[in-house]
């Protein structure tokens, strides 16, 4: 803590006469590991034991520096906060699928939308997002992302790569994907305590028949016991009375939805079965050793040949 040592003084060590060096490279590589450290100071002679040694590094090694961090406000209808949840695993038939929950929060009214999926994959990423602007006959100006690869495909510095996908997507409802620094928590803090309040509020012991099911479930809760809870902005709000404020500022929705279907190229072999997530859909005969296109949303799998 930066004090004076407390005790008699420390008796002179064999390590005193690396102690320069020692504090050198912990100034250049902070986290480099005692063993490391201890195998590069004994290629200079020293002969002590490791135990000893990580006791010593434990003294000398630099404080992490503090860091102050701004309280971030938006305003109503300005950001809106996009993560996924893992929610363990769901048993259908033989098949153990990841049940993923997507979870939007708009930042001023922390009105929470959740839908669970089979799966984090780009096309139930978009249908979350759909399924939010539906909810609330709007969006946010700004949807603020982690760095997930539905979102940022690479990151230098400040030169980004966006996933084209999602580009699309967002240019298609005129938002701004915006996402976070990288190892900055923080500023997406918003979806990360809406993530934890559907773990302890609503996940939490709850019994459910299928995926349908809870979420059914999830969509009575949302308008229910998460809306009437009170608002961090405002204390004297519901989440649901601000919210009625908020609406009013969101962007408009386009008059023809976002396409959200799932289309891949599958190639039927000998046998006239075509593989699709994990489940085998017969073709007609004349179909073997072709290749034809999956066209699939969440109600309906479409088998296409050509256009």
């Amino acid at each position: 803590a930066g004090l004076p040592r407390i005790g008699a003084p420390r008796r002179a060590s064999a390590i005193d006469a690396y102690l320069p060096f020692i504090l050198e490279t912990l100034e250049k590589f902070p986290t480099l590991t005692a063993t490391r450290l201890h195998g590069m100071v004994k290629e200079r002679g020293y002969v002590g034991s490791v135990d000893h040694f990580r006791h010593f590094i434990a003294l000398h090694r630099p404080k992490p520096k503090r860091e102050a961090y701004l309280r971030l406000r938006t305003l109503p209808g300005e950001q809106s906060q996009v993560d996924w949840g893992h929610f363990g695993t769901l048993e259908i038939g033989r098949a153990h699928r990841a049940l993923m929950g997507f979870v939007m929060v708009l930042s001023w009214s922390r009105m929470i939308y959740v839908r669970f999926f089979l799966g984090a994959h780009m096309e139930n990423f978009l249908r979350g997002h759909v399924g939010a602007f539906n909810a609330w006959g709007g969006l946010t100006r700004v949807v603020l992302y982690d760095n997930l690869k539905s979102a940022v495909l690479e990151r230098q510095g400040q030169a980004i790569r966006f996933n084209p996908t999602l580009l699309e997507f967002a240019g298609f409802h005129r938002y701004e994907p915006r996402p976070v620094a990288v190892a900055r928590g923080n500023e997406k803090g918003r979806v990360e305590r809406a993530i934890r309040y559907i773990r302890d509020a609503f996940f939490a012991g709850r019994t459910f028949t299928s995926l349908e099911d809870l979420n059914a479930q999830a969509e009575a809760w949302m308008t229910g016991a998460a809306a009437d809870r009170c608002c961090p902005e405002d204390k004297t709000l519901t989440v649901r009375e601000a919210f009625a404020q908020e609406q009013k500022h969101l962007l408009m929705l386009p008059d023809n939805p976002y396409p959200t279907d799932e289309q891949v190229a599958v190639k039927i072999g000998k046998t006239p079965y075509a593989r699709f997530d994990l489940n085998d859909y017969s073709v007609p005969h004349d179909y073997v050793q072709r290749t034809l296109t999956v066209s699939a949303d969440l109600n309906q799998v479409r088998l296409l040949n050509g256009q």
